[in-house]
């Protein structure tokens, strides 16, 4: 089971190659749910700066960056993502 929105793996070109890059087996779909329990915690402060940029740009459609850190938890039993920053990137 292969969701449509997931996309292959893809590596940048190199000029020496670390292994054989001819695919060998079945396709198979990894996500992050489902061996481990997801947990998502993000700073109510960085929660009202998106919010805020996102009100105030005049696209329907704009890029910006959601920083923070990936922690396997004790056990191996979870993964938690905690987001504390926000960059609104550039508009180049």
């Amino acid at each position: 089971f292969v969701p449509k929105r997931m996309v292959p793996f893809n590596f940048p070109l190199s000029k020496r190659a670390l292994w054989d890059p001819v695919p060998v087996g079945d396709v198979i779909g990894s996500h992050i749910a489902y061996y481990s329990n997801p947990k998502l915690y993000m700073l109510e402060k960085t929660l009202r700066l998106a919010y805020r940029h996102a009100k105030q740009n005049d696209k329907k459609l704009f890029s910006c960056f959601l920083l923070g850190t990936v922690a396997v938890d004790e056990g191996g039993e979870g993964i938690t993502l905690t987001i504390d920053r926000f960059d609104p990137g550039r508009e180049v």
